[in-house]
């Protein structure tokens, strides 16, 4: 089993809540991460009719059985009513850490858990694989287009999977499964259609109208089914910030996948080669290392104050990073050689600011095999994103 880093924040926190729930995409690996944290833990799943009727008939008095010993339950938001006397076991017990909730479901789950479990549960999501988690495999060697086109979701690792035989199957039950649960969509077809102009759309900004336009529907439709995206873990909107420089920043998120792999299946494509020419290649890379950072902030239990900066001139950074007082300014390019050119956007900031910041950490990340350091900046190879978070 591959080691995942949510795995220490998870011991952490069975310290101090009583009910612990992890959320994240279908298939990232919530149940066998759980279940190695807690391997001495009965584990129950509500997606099975048999264990969900068991629970449906008694809460109560299934709660009660697994009080001093505990128990994983897994999709627990298949049962709403569970959540209620959950919060009455763990309250009159006291005790910590016994109760281990996941589900695929965020919007669900979350509805359910801060309604009746507030100060009582501790909210962790894990993705799909971090780079650096498979530092110490025998995928480490992958080059920049396979790890683009592979993705990082464990099954493929784990089974040894085509991405052209997984990523297909993934999308049409995660259509056909979850995007029914959440909201009452009558036409799949065109839902299907519309995540795959998403994926086209990867690093732009957010347009409602210039989508709903595409599929003739309207722009609240839109906005409706980018929430179930990102309720589900498929995609996320990455915001503005906004300096007080002048008034004219731009105000609509972009839009990125939590993972190439996935993305790569929706845009078409069939081997990690044809990467190499297509015209989203740099888009793609710059969703990876955005995602990378995404994944490395909320493993480690932590809020991803994660950016872009843009004004109407078309002036643009590819991603700001907040950490406490620091700031991180980050430049993306895929190519493997550097020019001067590729700091212009740094060098253009450093002007706006005043010239380089004290409290301010300057990076580009690139698709190249070694890191650097010049004037304008630290420059890291894409298989080290991850020393962002550890300027």
């Amino acid at each position: 089993m591959i080691r995942r880093n949510l795995a220490l924040y998870l011991k952490k926190m069975a310290d101090f809540f009583p009910v612990l729930s992890v959320s994240g995409p279908r298939q990232s690996g919530k149940t066998t991460l759980v279940r190695s944290v807690f391997p001495d833990r009965e584990y129950v799943n509500l997606e099975r009719l048999d264990d969900r009727l068991a629970v449906e008939e008694d809460p109560a008095g299934f709660l009660s059985r697994y009080r001093e010993n505990g128990v994983v339950i897994d999709e627990a938001q298949r049962v709403p009513e569970l959540f209620s006397y959950l919060q009455g076991i763990v309250d009159d017990s006291g005790l910590m850490g016994k109760f281990v909730l996941t589900g695929s479901q965020n919007f669900l789950l979350l509805e359910k858990v801060t309604q009746s479990l507030a100060g009582r549960v501790a909210l962790m999501n894990l993705m799909p694989f971090e780079s650096a988690e498979l530092a110490d495999t025998q995928f480490a060697d992958f080059s920049l287009n396979e790890a683009l086109y592979t993705g990082f979701y464990p099954v493929i690792y784990d089974r040894g999977m085509d991405p052209l035989d997984y990523y297909p199957s993934y999308i049409q039950t995660y259509i056909e499964r979850d995007v029914r649960s959440i909201k009452n969509i009558g036409d799949l077809s065109l839902f299907q259609r519309f995540v795959r102009l998403c994926a086209g759309r990867i690093g732009q900004l957010l347009d409602l109208t210039g989508i709903g336009n595409d599929l003739g529907i309207t722009y609240k439709t839109v906005r409706a089914w980018i929430s179930i995206l990102e309720a589900s873990y498929i995609l996320f909107l990455l915001y503005p910030h906004h300096e007080n420089f002048n008034k004219r920043l731009v105000k609509s998120p972009k839009l990125y996948f939590y993972d190439t792999g996935l993305l790569c299946s929706l845009l078409g494509l069939q081997a990690a080669g044809q990467l190499t020419t297509h015209y989203l290649r740099g888009s793609i890379f710059e969703n990876y290392v955005i995602a990378e950072l995404l994944k490395k902030h909320v493993h480690v239990g932590r809020r991803p104050d994660l950016y872009f900066w843009r004004d109407n001139t078309g002036h643009e950074l590819d991603l700001l990073v907040e950490q406490g007082t620091r700031r991180q300014i980050v430049e993306i390019k895929s190519g493997a050689t550097l020019g001067e050119d590729q700091f212009k956007g740094l060098k253009y900031y450093q002007k706006l600011t005043g010239g380089p910041h004290q409290g301010h950490d300057y990076y580009l990340v690139y698709g190249g095999d070694r890191d650097q350091t010049r004037s304008h900046g630290r420059v890291l190879s894409w298989k080290n994103v991850g020393d962002l978070m550890n300027p």
